[in-house]
């Protein structure tokens, strides 16, 4: 992987290196030929999302340089139905979409399809769902031509929050379309969003995999892991743990180790503790191997989950076992009031605070006690202030875990 990314990155030089010998004052008008140009950045963008993170200058070059180009070559270039092409694509890959319209109301031979013209106006001013009626129409005409994933993908972002089964099929059509590039990235995240909002979870096991096999560099992996926790989180039971755990083993230690410390987390807020073990378990084993930080934040929250178990004497001491050093600031608070509560839970009654232990004298029968009738509890002021204590101690380690979470 790392001599195709070294590999992918000289690609990206050379081409850095045409593009700007082309922008000189020596280049002839054909070699600025959008149609040109807009491949140029077709290639930079896929060299991004395959794990090429130093094209992105490169790409704001492009994007700029060919808007430049856009607005000053002659009407005559859009005869060629490429460059026409090429306005559009610019248009949906990120270009200044100002162009299109610039473009548009210049054309008086009719070059630019108005009908495409129009949707994408909607669709790039925030509007597109206005448009829905007439994506079909253009997305099936425009199948063959280079327009057609990116017109595909427009129409899977517009559909979605409409008719996510619809968008699904918009998302699927891209990625055939156009196998192994900035494209096929984009759609495979969106469709893993929407089969997420669907609880379709086999479905999102199936698109996880994908991109984890194709995409795992992207800058945009981030977002699909924000997602695929929430798929193994939320999923679990629906899915198996082979399924996840054999799409984690595709990934390279560090990376697998943070996710599977992020599905802990997760986890023991969701009160799956079985899975938070599992993952903590996986996680602390991959962290042997790495760093004794790793290890002692999974130790960390493995111990979370056998709080509230039988485990909970050999929690209290794991706990407190866990070097300062080892754990962030958060984390430590964490640790500290997690190994409260689990110190408090196993302590003997006759080393309890006094509250707990005038619990003994609580019970007495009531006035109106008929014999026979069991004892009445009166409620006793202090227990519930130590109860409600400790209640708001449990709270507080649920926001500091959806702070880690939000990370």
């Amino acid at each position: 992987m790392m001599r195709s990314r070294n590999r992918q990155s000289m690609m990206v030089s050379l081409v850095a290196g045409v593009m700007l010998a082309g922008a000189g004052p020596a280049s002839s008008a054909d070699d600025l030929e959008p149609y040109k140009m807009i491949r140029s950045l077709q290639f930079i963008q896929d060299s991004i999302v395959l794990g090429d993170h130093s094209a992105n200058e490169m790409q704001r070059f492009l994007l700029k340089t060919l808007d430049q180009r856009l607005r000053t070559i002659g009407p005559e270039a859009f005869k060629d139905t490429r460059n026409v092409d090429a306005v559009f694509m610019f248009a949906m890959s990120g270009g200044n979409p100002q162009t299109l319209e610039y473009l548009a109301s210049r054309d008086i031979e009719g070059d630019f399809d108005i009908r495409l013209t129009r949707v994408l106006r909607r669709y790039l001013q925030g509007q597109g769902v206005s448009a829905l009626p007439a994506f079909d129409e253009l997305v099936k005409e425009y199948t063959a031509s280079d327009v057609g994933p990116y017109l595909a993908l427009v129409a899977g972002n517009t559909t979605a929050g409409v008719e996510p089964q619809k968008a699904l099929a918009y998302f699927d059509q891209a990625r055939l379309l156009a196998p192994g590039t900035n494209l096929e990235e984009a759609a495979l995240r969106r469709s893993l969003a929407i089969t997420l909002h669907l609880s379709d979870y086999p479905r999102s096991t199936d698109i996880a995999g994908k991109y984890v096999r194709r995409f795992l560099y992207s800058p945009y992996a981030s977002q699909f892991v924000d997602m695929f926790v929430q798929l193994v989180v939320d999923g679990d039971g629906t899915i198996t743990r082979d399924q996840w755990t054999d799409i984690v083993a595709m990934m390279d230690d560090e990376r697998a180790k943070e996710l599977y410390m992020r599905v802990a987390r997760r986890a023991v807020l969701a009160g799956k503790q079985d899975l938070a073990r599992d993952a903590a378990a996986r996680a602390e084993q991959l962290g042997s191997t790495t760093a004794s930080d790793g290890k002692s934040v999974s130790r960390l929250y493995g111990d979370l989950a056998n709080v509230s178990t039988a485990k909970v004497t050999d929690t209290a001491e794991s706990l407190s076992r866990i070097p300062d050093e080892a754990l962030s600031e958060r984390d430590k608070m964490l640790r500290d009031a997690a190994r409260n509560i689990a110190e408090q839970i196993v302590m003997p009654v006759s080393a309890a605070p006094a509250t707990d232990r005038a619990m003994t004298g609580a019970v007495v029968p009531a006035a109106e006690t008929q014999p026979g009738d069991p004892p009445t509890i009166q409620p006793d002021a202090n227990f519930k202030s130590y109860v409600d204590t400790n209640r708001l101690k449990l709270m507080q380690i649920d926001e500091m875990l959806k702070g880690e979470i939000r990370k």
